[in-house]
């Protein structure tokens, strides 16, 4: 038995090395496609102001080119994501003689931040090293939060998706950082009428100046530098500190994009067809954001499939308390109508 574990053990490592480079590969053939799209698109900016007639030629020799070459890319990484398919396979495949016909449900509940982080983060490495255990399903039932927590859990729940069959499902609401989670599994199923989607980022500053001034409260701050105290409540932001904030909101934006349209196997372009903010019920978005519509007992069902047993025991862990606060500017993966709610608590 020790040797045969040994054994599997090699295997993994193999695997895991594999697939590290794998999607290294893949990381780098979507940069270059991106930057041949970026050359070619400047070039013609570019030449267009110079000769009408020369940038008709370069159009159609460069653009030709440049697509044949993003278009091979494209085949490239396709294939490339079958073989992590393959690769995943092999690796469930390494670890199922010691496991059975066990379900283990995690729920996350209430809006996220690092005391529910901590806590499902703990479960989820312990059920990818449980052989006991054959399938997680993510019981979501939250409205986002601090987007460092968000992404800790996403990070866990794609690493054991690779050794382990994973569904996501929500009765109520999964909505933006919550959302973020779920396209971490492999599938996602929802209730009809669950909310799901607010794919966007919302950053709250308290402006408090008023309010210390009203009441004769000075604060005296000393700093090494312009910008240590942005995001304080004693003063308002400048327009420097304005145009600062908002590039970062558009890098957690640009990578909330990104996890859905790679989740999802959607273009960037369809993808922020829902990326207005708004939250869609789960039957509007059925085929795209979420894969079916269903109850709990369907999304089990979809799990007991997907890990190829006719049916399994089902364990669900407690979700902890949540005390979640907004109490200094943040940036959040959460709808604003939830973000009043939590201030000052």
């Amino acid at each position: 038995m020790r040797s045969e574990r040994g054994l599997v053990d090699n295997v993994e490592r193999g695997v895991w090395k594999y697939l590290t480079f794998i999607l290294a590969l893949i990381l780098g053939f979507s940069l270059v496609a991106n930057v041949l799209l970026y050359v070619q698109v400047g070039t013609l900016q570019k030449t267009s102001f110079d000769n009408v007639t020369r940038t008709i030629v370069i159009r159609e020799n460069a653009t030709s080119s440049t697509f044949e070459n993003v278009s091979l890319l494209k085949v490239q990484i396709e294939e490339m994501r079958r073989e992590i398919e393959y690769l995943r396979a092999q690796l469930r495949a390494s670890r199922g003689t010691f496991g059975n016909a066990t379900i283990a449900v995690v729920p996350i509940f209430g809006p996220i931040d690092d005391y529910l982080a901590l806590h499902v983060v703990r479960i989820l490495r312990e059920l990818r090293d449980n052989s006991s255990v054959g399938g997680v399903l993510l019981w979501i039932e939250s409205p986002g939060g601090y987007i460092g927590p968000v992404r800790a859990i996403y990070e866990e729940v794609k690493k054991l998706a690779y050794e382990k069959p994973v569904v996501a499902y929500t009765a109520g609401y999964a909505d933006s950082g919550a959302y973020y989670i779920a396209c971490a599994a492999e599938k996602i199923i929802a209730d009809p009428l669950a909310e799901v989607g607010s794919i966007g980022v919302i950053y709250v500053h308290f402006n408090a100046e008023q309010y210390y001034a009203m009441n004769g409260i000075k604060v005296d701050v000393f700093k090494t530098g312009p910008h240590k105290d942005m995001g304080a409540d004693w003063r308002g932001l400048t327009e420097e500190e304005k145009k600062i904030i908002t590039e970062q909101i558009d890098a957690y934006f640009q990578e909330f994009l990104r996890v859905v349209s790679e989740s999802r196997n959607m273009t960037l372009n369809k993808t922020k067809e829902f990326a207005d903010g708004r939250v869609w019920f789960a039957y509007q978005v059925k085929g795209t954001l979420v894969d079916d519509t269903g109850d709990m007992d369907y999304a089990l069902k979809v799990l007991v499939d997907m890990m190829g047993v006719e049916g399994a025991r089902v364990i669900v862990y407690d979700s902890p308390t949540s005390d979640f606060g907004i109490a200094q500017s943040s940036a959040l993966y959460m709808p604003a109508r939830y973000v009043y709610s939590y201030i000052g608590r």
